[in-house]
């Protein structure tokens, strides 16, 4: 397996409802409408909608994370084989049982049509359906990291089972099936890109190097690196390497 290859494939679902339990095909998805393990103490409860981008002028709670479902086949984040779901994204919002919203620096609670911009990088496309994870946390929590981790590794795993059946669709059934390869060019200028993250607490925190792509279990907190440099691969960062919590 070459280090300097990143191979992903894509499959469109072209169906995605809710079911008994999780079943994916090379075209169609189904999961269930809750989640099918015990929740955490501090969670009231969490509920599962499936949404579409055309027709969702309803209220929502602040949006804490718009992600993709993507997983490793073959390799660690940046090279081999990965295997990731178009058609379908999922967007996870939360507050408490009162009304207080899991934010930090502004919430986006409101009507979902006025508070993202479809169609655009990192945001579902308009003919895409939104598996929308809402979360209610109990009252009196305190708004700290452990409790925001814990509310996105709630999503994390109700996600989990999806990513581990996605494994093992046969890549000949990919509808899209791109190789990305980091090229040496000896005697050619270097060129960099600095990204600037966020390390302060709570959400405003990000996630690098997860076991799955954009995922949070076996990642690190950027704060936890004392917010020191890291440096990456173009193909690292094409396969989410870093997970955003803010």
């Amino acid at each position: 397996m070459k280090k300097n290859t990143l191979n992903i494939k894509a499959f469109s679902m072209q169906s995605v409802k809710f079911g008994t339990e999780y079943h994916l095909t090379k075209n169609s998805l189904e999961i269930p409408d809750h989640a099918l393990f015990d929740l955490d103490d501090r969670l009231k409860e969490m509920t599962i909608k499936l949404v579409d981008p055309r027709d969702c002028h309803f209220e929502i709670n602040t949006i804490m994370d718009v992600m993709p479902i993507s997983t490793k086949v073959l390799g660690e984040l940046g090279y081999g084989l990965t295997h990731t779901l178009t058609g379908v994204n999922v967007i996870l919002t939360g507050a408490d049982e009162t009304g207080v919203q899991l934010h930090e620096f502004g919430s986006s609670d409101g009507y979902l049509d006025q508070k993202i911009m479809f169609g655009r990088d990192g945001t579902p496309n308009l003919d895409d359906v939104v598996i929308l994870i809402d979360v209610v946390l109990k009252e009196n929590f305190e708004f700290n990291r452990d409790t925001c981790e814990m509310v996105f590794r709630t999503a994390d795993k109700f996600l989990q089972p999806i990513r581990e059946e996605l494994k093992m669709l046969m890549g000949r059934d990919a509808t899209d099936d791109i190789e990305y390869v980091d090229t040496q060019n000896p005697g050619q200028p270097k060129v960099a890109v600095v990204k600037e993250v966020a390390g302060q607490g709570a959400m405003y925190d990000n996630i690098i190097f997860p076991k799955e792509p954009a995922g949070i279990e076996k990642g690190i907190s950027i704060i936890d690196m004392d917010n020191m440099p890291v440096l990456l691969t173009a193909n690292e960062y094409r396969d989410g390497a870093i997970h955003a919590l803010v």
